[in-house]
């Protein structure tokens, strides 16, 4: 009797200390399910992530832009005259190809008073000028690149009827960061310059005059984000005539736009022309300060 009673106790004491094992191995099992499902799900997650990204339209750069400034100033009380800016740009970028046309002009009238002392408005400086250049990329790096460079300057009231000038060399992007860039390029070229005259000379039989001259041609361009609304420039370009007597030419244009809506930025301007050899009334520097508003399309 004692031996069964003593089994008894036994058996129950053993299936008590199973009990929480067999509990925690349960507890166990539900918690690997769950993970389990968290992970499936969180899977999903991914897959659908995945699908929706796939599904969203990729940007792509255009191969063609442009943009087109326009600059009106009239005044009128004691003095009056009219001031206008206008140009355009044309930029195409395509694989390895990088091609831009520019076309600037400037018209400016002036209040005179004539000998019966009528008042009329007399065209007082009137210039437009045309520039192109395309490069080529010859490094899987987008460092290194052949260019060419065309340009043409039409000036009523210089020294010259017209300057042209024919460039082509090599050239470098030496640093492009997020922020900033800077491109130089240098290279041989021909240039033409036609001389203006007076009415008086010709009348007495004398005719324009046409320099041709070889050169060397530098330039560069340093672009800076300084936020996200706004943008500076600095260009440099040396065209220097190599035989001795003749007229070289160097220019610089500084601006900062600022951008008023997604297309419409305002441009402040300062540009300096300086040519070396000109008539003796005629100044070597001229300078243009330009307040335009720029859209871009």
């Amino acid at each position: 009797m004692f031996r069964i009673a003593l089994s008894l106790i036994s058996l129950t004491f053993i299936s008590l200390l199973s009990t929480p094992i067999a509990a925690k191995g349960y507890s166990k099992s539900s918690k690997a399910i769950k993970s389990n499902h968290a992970s499936i799900a969180t899977t999903a997650d991914i897959l659908s992530s995945l699908e929706k990204a796939q599904q969203q339209p990729v940007k792509v750069a255009p191969i063609f832009s442009a943009s087109a400034q326009l600059g009106f100033l009239y005044l009128t009380g004691n003095t009056r005259s009219a001031d206008m800016k206008a140009g355009v740009d044309f930029r195409f970028e395509k694989n390895l190809w990088r091609s831009l046309v520019s076309f600037d002009s400037l018209i400016k009238k002036t209040e005179s008073t004539d000998s019966e002392g009528g008042k009329n408005f007399e065209t007082t400086d009137n210039k437009w000028s045309i520039v192109t250049q395309t490069n080529y990329t010859i490094n899987t790096a987008k460092r290194n690149y052949l260019y060419g460079n065309l340009s043409y300057e039409d000036n009523r009231f210089s020294s010259f009827k017209s300057q042209a000038s024919l460039s082509t060399g090599w050239g470098r992007r030496w640093f492009e960061t997020s922020k900033a860039s800077l491109d130089a390029d240098i290279g041989p070229g021909f240039k033409r310059d036609v001389t203006r005259i007076s009415q008086e000379e010709l009348d007495n039989g004398l005719h324009s005059e046409t320099r041709d001259t070889l050169m060397l041609q530098a330039q560069a361009l340093y672009i800076r984000k300084i936020n996200e609304h706004i943008e500076f420039k600095q260009l440099v370009i040396a065209k220097h005539a190599i035989e001795k007597g003749e007229n070289s030419l160097y220019k610089t244009e500084t601006s900062i736009t600022s951008k008023l809506i997604d297309s419409l930025q305002i441009k402040l301007s300062f540009i300096i022309d300086y040519n070396s050899k000109v008539d003796d009334e005629k100044e070597n520097t001229d300078t243009q300060t330009a307040a335009v508003l720029v859209y871009s399309f």
